[in-house]
């Protein structure tokens, strides 16, 4: 038996000898974008990752549990496949770093053409939405990025390279045991070369092998229920010679006589074609030639010829959600196709699953080092992205169907409805341990269980103006931003003063759990990245390797220093931030009216932000001063002790 290991626990595509089994954090099995993204968080945040479809990895090598990357594919995808990249994702990736690329060879579409025609009438255009008008969803990108999955493959890929890490290919997955009566011991997993049995021990299992998963068979009543009804799509990428107007927006066609097609620009001068069958059919039946005549009688009057192919895929689509997302043990997981599947009409597959493995990993990271209480952390995986699952075919049955209708007014209600659900800033999780219900409710659009809203403020220390959600980096930590209208006022310094005091005390539980982080991160730490020269994500960590600590006031700059801020925020000089950029934000607004709504000049508040970029709890301190700055230290306390809980080292 050949057993995937290397010393430093990252992959080189080797093979050891039996009796020299090392065991890896996690085993990703899956180089989709699901597979390659939890592969980042495993490998920035978890461990080892087997790959059988496109990317899913990316967090876990970056955050410092060891890894493996391994995918049933001779080669990453090279044209094709998924290709809507929607404003959340954008941000996501801007995150991480790593959409520069994307940005700059993608196509983006900003607006949506309806057009129908009848047997007396010829298609004409009968509506024009701009696809995310800022009057309705406050994104920073509001447009969705088209391109290839494969190219979204390279930029993760590229990014698994920094961190030392490749894909090691042509590995089949077939099995995972555990020792029933020992949860504390390796799972072993079966994932064989073409003539070669190979296996690998790890601590956990993530399937992110696509709508056939075969690590879903071995989660216990995990099978997919939904609906009966299943859809045969045809899907034709192409450079186009044609006299259609709107060729470069995304445009619903509805003919009374032929049905619909759907039209996407894409990078390259390309156009992707969506053509559904309506009568029972097996993708087999759907061949390139139909897809082409069917765009023809659609299309007509209008000239639609072919320059070039690049590719043609058939397949069927049924709408539907794994009953289970994790085993009872909470040490094996799916995500992406394997959980949920839907039509392709909203471009919603691909981000749906990297926010999963988005999702999964930074828990995953957190439970390897074993501040997960009670297992809390893994379980909430299931709940929330089950939740998003449901939402999802939800909106694609409801959605779908308008498309089919073809009454372009009720089409454009229907995109308008779901406008921030499709962006990916309304997907929601519902109250928990990690998503806190207000205390004190705000008159701002920040709430638990939410994305955090996009802000511009000014960085004090180079007077640099920032997208506030984006500035500090990706490196598993919680954001906890404290916000203080006025930091010269009486209730200013002697809050953060008091805070201060009470956070570092012995006493406390961050303080404890920094002191376990420290620990963690010495033993396992983060990969070490060429970039990080110039990115220098120590300046983040000085305070604590588990929370960043920001400062958000109104006061002006030359009012006071760093240096007169109490330790935990002079500390952390790179996150404090001044709110007097509003006229740069899209919508005309500060952080603090953004976030909260109007504060008074003697109130301060807390927004604590999840490592994926969810807000997880907020409160508002009215009369602030040296008792409420106690009392904030308490409740951030009370906030993590429900769902962490401090190693054993």
């Amino acid at each position: 038996m050949a057993i995937l290991s290397s010393a430093n626990g990252q992959s080189n595509g080797s093979t050891s000898t039996a009796g020299e089994t090392e065991t890896y954090d996690v085993c990703v099995v899956g180089a989709g974008p699901a597979g390659l993204m939890l592969r980042y968080a495993p490998y920035a945040l978890l461990g080892m990752a087997f790959s059988l479809q496109p990317p899913n990895s990316v967090i876990a090598a970056r955050l410092g549990l060891s890894v493996k990357v391994a995918d049933k594919r001779p080669d990453q995808t090279a044209v094709g496949r998924a290709d809507g990249i929607q404003p959340k994702t954008i941000e996501t990736m801007q995150m991480l770093r790593i959409c520069d690329e994307l940005m700059r060879t993608g196509v983006r579409v900003h607006d949506i053409c309806l057009w129908r025609g009848s047997q007396s009438d010829i298609i004409r255009r009968t509506g024009r939405e701009v696809h995310y008008p800022a009057a309705v969803v406050d994104v920073l990108e509001p447009y969705i990025l088209l391109c290839h999955q494969g190219m979204m493959e390279s930029a993760f890929i590229d990014d698994l390279r920094k961190s030392g890490v490749e894909v090691s290919r042509n590995h089949t997955f077939t099995s995972v045991t555990s020792h029933l009566d020992d949860s504390s011991s390796p799972l072993l997993i079966r994932c064989d070369k073409p003539n070669e049995r190979v296996s690998v021990q790890a601590r956990y299992l993530v399937g992110a092998d696509g709508a056939h998963s075969q690590v879903r068979n071995h989660i216990p009543n995990a099978n997919n229920h939904g609906s009966p009804y299943s859809s045969v799509w045809g899907v034709l990428d192409g450079e186009l010679a044609t006299d259609f107007p709107d060729i470069w927006s995304k445009t619903v066609i509805f003919s009374e006589e032929h049905g619909s097609v759907l039209l996407i620009p894409r990078e390259r001068n390309m156009t992707r074609l969506y053509i559904e069958m309506k009568s029972p059919a097996s993708p087999n039946d759907l061949t390139q030639q139909y897809v082409m005549k069917q765009a023809r009688r659609v299309m007509a009057p209008y000239q639609v010829n072919w320059v070039s192919v690049e590719w043609f895929g058939n397949y069927a689509v049924a709408q539907r959600v794994a009953a289970r997302f994790v085993d009872q043990t909470a040490r094996v997981f799916i995500a992406g196709d394997a959980s949920h599947t839907h039509s392709p009409k909203a471009a919603q597959g691909m981000n749906t699953s990297v926010h999963d493995s988005w999702n999964l990993g930074w828990k995953l990271n957190l439970a390897a080092r074993g501040f997960s209480k009670d297992g809390v952390l893994l379980q909430s995986y299931e709940q929330e992205r089950k939740k998003i699952a449901h939402d999802l075919i939800n909106f694609d049955f409801e959605h779908a169907n308008e498309i089919a209708a073809g009454d372009a007014k009720r089409l454009a209600e229907n995109f308008r409805k779901n406008t921030r659900f499709i962006s990916g800033i309304g997907v929601e999780y519902g109250p928990s341990e990690l998503n806190k219900e207000f205390e004190d409710a705000t008159g701002g659009n920040a709430k638990p269980g939410c994305n955090l809203p996009p802000a511009k403020v000014t960085r004090y220390i180079d007077a640099c103006p920032v997208d506030i959600q984006l500035d500090i980096p990706i490196l598993g930590q919680f954001r906890i931003y404290f916000v203080i209208p006025n930091l010269t006022g009486p209730g200013g310094m002697p809050f953060l003063g008091a805070f201060d005091q009470a956070a570092t005390a012995p006493s406390s539980f961050i303080h404890h759990l920094t002191k376990a982080a420290e620990t963690s991160y010495k033993n396992k730490p983060r990969a070490q990245r060429a970039e990080y020269v110039y990115l220098r994500p120590e300046r983040y960590t000085v305070v604590s390797q588990l929370f960043t600590f920001g400062l958000i006031t109104s006061t002006e700059k030359n009012e006071f220093e760093l240096a007169q801020l109490p330790a935990i925020f002079s500390k952390s000089r790179w996150t404090v931030y001044l709110d007097d950029v509003s006229y740069l934000d899209r919508r005309g607004l500060s952080c603090t009216q953004k976030w909260l709504g109007p504060m008074e000049s003697n109130e301060a508040a807390v927004v604590m932000v999840r490592p994926d970029g969810y807000i997880g709890a907020i409160r508002r301190f009215k009369d602030a001063g040296s008792e409420v700055g106690k009392l904030a230290a308490e409740w951030i306390d009370s906030y993590f002790q429900g769902f962490l809980q401090i190693p054993a080292y």
